[in-house]
């Protein structure tokens, strides 16, 4: 009886590693066809503009508070709900502006803050921020 000899390392039984790369292949092609990519809803955001180097930008934007118990001040001074509209346009004759700021308490009602707002929009304001001042 003949013996065999022991062969070296690189004889000995090697694993196949083809069929498994094919596999793995088939399956992420699978996965990336299976997907679905759906739109998240949300609200859209206006982002402002990077560019600042504009020589006609409007200055600061028209400043209103609104205390707890509904006085409204602009321009350091108490105005009735009724003039807002006509001191606002005394506003924008003054200053080139195109945005306003309303800064209410944490404790105002909302429907003298919308009622603010409407009227600055009424004189010719588009674009309104509101603030909320916590107590």
């Amino acid at each position: 009886m003949k013996r065999k000899k022991h062969t070296s390392a690189e004889d000995e039984a090697q694993i196949d590693m083809t069929p498994m790369l094919d596999i793995v292949f088939i399956m992420l092609i699978f996965f990336i066809v299976t997907t679905s990519f759906v739109k998240e809803k949300g609200l859209d955001t206006n982002r402002p503009e990077d560019n600042q180097s504009n020589n006609d930008q409007p200055s600061k934007a028209l400043s209103i508070r609104i205390a707890a118990d509904g006085t409204i001040m602009m321009g350091g001074r108490e105005v009735d709900i009724r003039r807002v509209v006509a001191n606002t346009q005394t506003y924008l004759a003054e200053n080139n502006t195109d945005s306003a700021a309303i800064q209410a308490d944490e404790d105002t009602e909302h429907g003298t803050v919308v009622e603010v707002m409407n009227q600055v929009k009424v004189a010719g304001i588009a674009k309104v921020s509101v603030l909320v001042k916590k107590g």
